[in-house]
Parts: C-alpha cells; sequence; structure tokens
C-alpha cells in the first residue's frame, strides 16, 4: 500500500476542487475573467497536487507555489469584484504556505537547490 508523502498535497488536491466550484458557491459565476480564472487554476492545482501524491517531486510544490502566488495577485491583474478577490487571495495564500512550508521541511526537498556544486 502506498503512503502518502505529504498531507499538504491531499490539502491541495481538495483546494483545487474548491477554486473550481467556488464560483458557483459563492455566486460569481457570471464574472467570466474571475470564473476561468478559478476553474483553470483549480483544475492544474489539482493535477500538480495529484501528480505530488503519487510521484512527488520538488517540482511539483513549486507549481503549486506558483499557482497559490498567482491566485493572490491575479484579482488586480484581472480586475475581480469583491467576493471572487476574496476568494482568491485566501485561497491562494493558503496555497502558497501549504506549498512553501512542504519545500521547507522535506529533507529531500529543502537541499534541492542547494546541492549542486559547480564543476
Amino acid at each position: 500500500m502506498m503512503r502518502m508523502k505529504h498531507w499538504q498535497d491531499a490539502v491541495n488536491a481538495v483546494l483545487g476542487v474548491w477554486l473550481v466550484a467556488s464560483p458557483w458557491a459563492l455566486g460569481f459565476m457570471d464574472q467570466t475573467m474571475p470564473m476561468a480564472n478559478a476553474v483553470i487554476v483549480g483544475l492544474a492545482l489539482l493535477a500538480a497536487a495529484l501528480g505530488a501524491i503519487f510521484v512527488p517531486r520538488a517540482w511539483e510544490e513549486w507549481i503549486e507555489a506558483v499557482l497559490g502566488l498567482w491566485m493572490v495577485v491575479s484579482p488586480w491583474v484581472l480586475g475581480f469584484g469583491d467576493m471572487a478577490r476574496t476568494a482568491a487571495v485566501v485561497t491562494g495564500l493558503v496555497i502558497l504556505a501549504l506549498a512553501l512550508w512542504t519545500l521547507a521541511t522535506d529533507e529531500d526537498y529543502s537541499t534541492w537547490g542547494r546541492d549542486r556544486t559547480a564543476h
């Protein structure tokens, strides 16, 4: 039986599903840009998180971090309304924090960028 390496990836997978459902759950499905952003980023996050669950690699955590950062800044880049902005920023901060936490605490990942020696 396979054992999950990071519980944070499962939470990020759930957050990916949340992002896909959030336009309908929070009532901003009539706003094209925030809805499309939430669905696309949610599906990408779900894919990255599932990849990280089944074949853990540091780059998947970096993808999750970038997606979280994008969700934080996207309301101002794309011009969201209040509800969509709040949902994007809060969800993005949680995604970003979970990805960075995994990168910082996993011994296999924390040395990922530091153990490279120049030849």
